[in-house]
């Protein structure tokens, strides 16, 4: 029994110094080294966190954490790329491939999420507008109703319903110039989605529209305050029944800028917009009739009503 206790010789009831970085076992009297090898029992985990406080204990002891917008758990591993020889087999093809371990429905997921970025990044919106529709993406996903739709047209329509649900709403059109589908598609994809997953979205107005053509005009803040009272008025005098607000709002950035020194055409404020100048004008000659009722109190004229543009 005694051969088997690991003590030290010289102080037999001296209490030993465990030390795990160095795997030792340490007289505490003498600092005699009485043992070697110590296997540690702790957790295999270790923490790069730069935080020193309680809660900067990393709890995970395998694999990287659980991504909830994937399938399954997440304790795959993905080698990454390499250029050294024992890389590649005799015939020149790489030894490990991370292709063959992400499965299809994960791969196609991954494509999706990959996707609705790209379409984020290139019209500037937030990440939480990318979350949500990656959540929207992944639920039309689970429930598989929309089959038979391109993933492209889904990712699309999640984007658009996800720029509405977070108040920050785009037109089709601004979606449809950073999307692979078109227009038409979107929209019916759209309805799909709100149909299958029993949700909705807020009606947008004029206002949601207004200070981004207006800021994207290079217009001043008098203007854009008239422009926005005056689609305001025009929607509670019921001036202009059954116009998109889209439309409404070119037709009140175009009268507003023909009264101020701001000028802006029909052409350009359509480009920005996404409406035709035809559009434009068919709302304008509905609000013109009224342009008086329309106008803020406060506003200082460069052109009189008498003299703005009848078309």
């Amino acid at each position: 029994m005694s051969k088997n206790l690991v003590q030290c010789q010289q102080h037999p009831d001296a209490p030993l110094i465990e030390d795990y970085r160095a795997g030792d076992q340490i007289c505490s009297e003498c600092g005699l080294v009485v043992g070697d090898r110590v296997i540690d029992v702790g957790s295999e985990w270790r923490t790069f966190s730069n935080d020193k406080g309680a809660n900067s204990a990393d709890p995970s002891r395998v694999g990287g954490a659980e991504n909830p917008l994937l399938n399954g758990s997440d304790l795959s591993t993905l080698v990454g790329p390499s250029r050294g020889d024992a890389s590649f087999d005799e015939f020149g093809g790489m030894k490990y491939k991370n292709k063959g371990m992400v499965c299809s429905t994960n791969r196609s997921l991954l494509n999706a999420y990959r996707e609705i970025g790209l379409m984020a990044d290139r019209i500037n919106l937030p990440r939480n507008i990318v979350d949500r529709a990656n959540v929207l993406f992944k639920q039309v996903h689970d429930g598989k109703n929309l089959k038979g739709r391109s993933n492209d047209a889904i990712a699309s329509a999640s984007l658009y319903i996800a720029c509405r649900q977070e108040g920050v709403p785009r037109t089709f059109k601004e979606i449809c110039a950073v999307s692979k589908v078109s227009k038409k598609e979107i929209g019916r994809v759209f309805k799909l989605i709100l149909k299958a997953l029993e949700t909705s979205v807020d009606l947008i107005t004029t206002g949601d529209f207004m200070s981004r053509f207006c800021c994207n005009l290079g217009l001043p803040n008098m203007v854009q305050r008239a422009a926005t009272h005056i689609a305001k008025k025009a929607v509670e005098y019921d001036i202009v029944p059954g116009r998109s607000p889209i439309s409404v709002a070119a037709a009140a950035i175009f009268m507003a800028s023909q009264a101020s020194d701001e000028k802006r055409s029909q052409k350009e404020i359509g480009d920005i917009a996404g409406v035709a100048e035809v559009t434009i004008k068919q709302s304008y000659k509905l609000i013109l009739a009224n342009a008086a009722l329309l106008f803020p109190e406060d506003f200082k004229f460069v052109t009189q009503i008498s003299d703005l543009p009848t078309s």
